[in-house]
């Protein structure tokens, strides 16, 4: 039996570090499906055509190097507005997510189209405050001397783009259990997730 963890959310919201704690508690397998789209940004920055890079994807281009910089995001945020890349890239990871055992795929439309019947959703968010200066942070740490307003300005930027797009626009699933990260810590924000996860399969048939 297959158990699907649909954990959705902006950029910087904590989902991926709450994906992956809740992934290790429940012994899932994890995707990161954001890592998809920065492979294809990559290739496009590299001079591939955006289509062409999302139908050529295979599983080893996801252990390629620098896909975490903030060029590499920018082209994923963009090839991600586009519709046949989008759709390219659903038959992989709905493969992975029916997998045997079960899986946890985190983005920004597992819940809404890649994985609707999930049976446990999440949408995990903070303010674009807080956000901003988690990135900063991290940018910080990596060595980056950006300016917070620039970070700041960036989540906007792609808060807009991921919520405005006509082909999956970034929003909670009408079942998605929301929360909010924004005054919690990393202990705080898994241990809400592990008991909403718990109560997901509390209440699943069989």
């Amino acid at each position: 039996m297959s158990f699907t963890i649909a954990i959705d959310g902006p950029a910087a919201a904590g989902k991926g570090t709450v994906s992956r704690a809740v992934a290790g508690h429940f012994g899932l397998a994890y995707l990161d499906t954001g890592l998809l789209y920065r492979v294809v940004g990559r290739k496009v920055l590299d001079g591939v055509e955006p289509v062409e890079a999302a139908q050529g994807l295979v599983a080893e281009d996801l252990r390629a190097e620098g896909l975490r910089g903030a060029d590499v995001a920018q082209a994923a945020s963009r090839v991600a507005a586009i519709p046949e890349v989008r759709a390219a890239l659903v038959d992989f990871q709905r493969a992975f997510a029916r997998r045997a055992g079960g899986a946890v795929l985190d983005g920004r439309d597992i819940g809404t189209v890649i994985c609707p019947e999930a049976e446990a959703k999440l949408f995990v968010t903070a303010s674009a405050e807080v956000r901003a200066r988690r990135r900063w942070l991290e940018l910080r740490e990596a060595g980056s001397d950006v300016e917070l307003e620039a970070v700041l300005a960036d989540v906007h930027e792609r808060d807009a783009r991921d919520t405005e797009r006509s082909e999956a626009p970034l929003r909670p699933a009408d079942d998605a259990v929301v929360l909010d990260t924004s005054d919690l810590s990393i202990e705080e924000a898994v241990a809400q997730a592990v008991a909403a996860v718990n109560a997901a399969r509390d209440a699943a048939p069989g």
